[in-house]
């Protein structure tokens, strides 16, 4: 994962801007660090990431976990004119219930293929605690329309 290290970069103000309009923007999730071989970002405990009970619901955890892996891949590919990337697999084991506050999810790549990227984001509440456990895999098509 050497080259990974030295290949994702981004001025964290330029990537929150670039989800403006999106999801991630709705759910309020800010990328809050980018680093050798991570990318973190932090989502809030509101009205639209809550199920019924008042807990964090699972699919706002899948929805944190595949923008961080989406946006890992495309951080990663973006010096590649025409190159785009595709969630095509994510799953998640939610661990712990969450009723307040923020949680943080870290992703890091598991393997950076040429045409796969396979990501694991764990995402922690405010004291540290896993909360999910996610797996991502993106697809790169590449310029011309190889995949």
């Amino acid at each position: 994962m050497s080259t990974f290290l030295s290949q994702i970069s981004g001025d964290l103000l330029a990537i929150n801007a670039s989800q403006r309009g999106t999801m991630v923007e709705f759910l309020g999730i800010t990328v809050c660090a980018v680093g050798a071989g991570f990318i973190c970002a932090r989502m809030p405990l509101t009205e639209r990431t809550i199920q019924p009970h008042g807990i964090m619901h699972g699919g706002a955890f899948v929805t944190l976990a595949e923008s961080l892996g989406s946006l890992a891949s495309a951080l990663l590919v973006a010096r590649t004119e025409g190159a785009r990337v595709a969630g095509v697999e994510v799953s998640g084991s939610h661990l712990r219930a969450v009723n307040a506050g923020v949680v943080t999810g870290i992703c890091r790549p598991l393997r950076i293929g040429r045409t796969l990227h396979v990501w694991a984001i764990d995402i922690r509440d405010a004291d540290g605690r896993l909360c999910s456990s996610c797996r991502l895999t993106v697809s790169i098509s590449q310029p011309g329309g190889k995949a």
